[in-house]
């Protein structure tokens, strides 16, 4: 009778690959990144809808109107393939 209770890991070469590489590439295992906290996201999303009125409420409407500017240039150099 086979021994159930020992974890068994990827059988197909593929998948094996693709665990060597994103261990060699980010330095975490998959079974590591499961781990980490989902709710830090959605955490930096409320901060983030906090802070740009109140950026945009501290800046005078010329620094808001290049802001805008520079960042439609950058948009429009983008190339779309």
């Amino acid at each position: 009778m086979q021994n159930h209770s020992r974890k068994q890991g990827p059988k197909d070469i593929n998948e094996i690959a693709f665990r060597v590489s994103l261990e060699a590439s980010v330095g975490e295992s998959p079974e590591t990144m499961r781990k980490k906290n989902l709710a830090s996201p959605a955490i930096g999303h409320i901060g983030g809808k906090k802070g740009g009125p109140a950026r945009a409420k501290k800046l005078s409407p010329s620094k808001r109107s290049e802001i805008a500017r520079i960042a439609a240039t950058a948009r429009w150099k983008k190339t779309n393939i």
